[in-house]
């Protein structure tokens, strides 16, 4: 059964750093585009950044770039999302998920994980 599962979220002061987990199973997992989206309350599921399957090409949507870091580990069926400089609009439950297809582009993706929760508050 093909299954994605987040960990690492929590609550986090502005400016500080979290970093996220995405473990796949039950699938070719270093056959596949991995992605991180974000959905914050009242508002629409958004594109994070996204990986292709060699982890040779990284995508960033523009209000993170610089300040978070996407990254696999295909020998562990993982991709990380290391997140730095953390504000308060960064506040959602993030998502991973995985596609055939390498975008940022959220019908691209076929399975997705349940979320993890972000919270960055002072």
């Amino acid at each position: 059964q093909l299954q994605l599962v987040e960990s690492g979220g929590g609550l986090v002061q502005p400016g500080g750093s979290l970093t996220l987990s995405c473990v796949g199973s039950g699938f070719l997992f270093r056959s596949y585009a991995v992605g991180w989206f974000r959905q914050a309350p009242g508002k629409e599921r958004e594109a994070v950044s996204s990986i292709n399957y060699t982890g040779g090409s990284t995508y960033y949507a523009d209000s993170v770039k610089g300040r978070f870091t996407i990254s696999r580990d295909n020998a562990k069926n993982t991709v990380t999302l290391q997140m730095s400089g953390l504000k308060f609009a960064d506040t959602a439950v993030y998502y991973c998920a995985a596609g055939p297809v390498h975008s940022l582009w959220p019908a691209d993706f076929t399975s997705w994980g349940q979320g993890t929760q972000v919270t960055v508050s002072s």
